[in-house]
């Protein structure tokens, strides 16, 4: 790809990884409307180990509180807020790692066209604004419990599907079950690190199967998307609790509706 490209696509894929927008349903637009080739799986890893990064740095006090908590719990048989939170993050995690153990290769060969993300960024996109609407908004993190991260870690899985969005599902599903907006998007953001953490690990020992690797690619796009994914945290967390989720809900509705118009139009 030209360096401009890259430039683009990474700080869409730094944003889109955290706000609940589908970041499957923004890059097929540069490819569909402009005709800009497959980004490739150096461009891959560059921007899942940028976006790690971002939510590692973000989070790092937090982090190290439920690393801590977490394995010292085990330890004195005593968990704190945090150390039981750790090990419900680790929870939720399950579904998704047994999903893509397991569909990834069906998912990969029947579910990766435009009209499924269409269809995944509208439907899952009035899922959004109706669990905004009709969830009770009152649970903290500390009030969660392990059936709770399970059903998330469960709506989890289904990002699997394009255009389904992982931080826009799991965020659903937590306010579904009740949970404050910023508790949610804070869940879903914590329990992304693990899930996107071996996503890289699994494109880096690919990428090593390459005969040359394009340096230069993987350093601009982790980068950009590094400082995306940052500022995207950071705001998003500044603001949720105000704006509520009904613009990502619009956006969607209206992102789908332009893949449908390209596709069918």
């Amino acid at each position: 790809m030209e360096i401009f490209q890259i430039v683009i696509l990474a700080l869409i894929q730094g944003l889109t990884e955290f706000l609940p927008i589908s970041s499957s349903a923004h890059l097929i637009l540069p490819k569909e409307v402009l005709g800009w080739p497959d980004q490739g799986l150096a461009f891959d890893v560059a921007v899942h180990f940028g976006s790690l990064l971002a939510v590692v740095l973000y989070f790092r006090s937090e982090i190290w509180a439920l690393l801590r908590d977490g394995l010292g719990g085990l330890v004195n048989g005593r968990f704190s807020d945090e150390g039981r939170l750790a090990w419900l993050i680790v929870l939720a995690t399950i579904p998704a790692g047994l999903a893509g153990l397991f569909f990834k290769e069906f998912i990969e060969t029947h579910l990766r066209s435009a009209a499924v993300i269409a269809a995944t960024t509208i439907g899952f996109g009035i899922l959004l604004w109706w669990a905004d609407v009709r969830g009770a908004r009152k649970q903290t993190l500390a009030q969660l419990n392990w059936k709770k991260a399970l059903m998330i870690g469960a709506a989890q899985a289904l990002a699997l599907i394009p255009g389904t969005s992982r931080s826009g599902i799991t965020m659903t599903a937590g306010l579904m079950l009740g949970m404050e907006r910023e508790a949610a998007a804070r869940f879903s953001f914590l329990m992304s690190i693990p899930v996107i953490a071996l996503s890289a690990m699994l494109l880096t020992f690919d990428l090593l199967s390459l005969e040359t690797v394009p340096w230069r690619d993987i350093l601009l796009g982790t980068v950009l998307s590094f400082v995306s994914a940052y500022l995207c945290i950071h705001f998003f967390l500044q603001f949720i609790s105000r704006i509520g989720m009904a613009p990502f809900a619009i956006y969607r509705l209206l992102l789908g509706a332009a893949l449908i118009w390209m596709i069918w139009g």
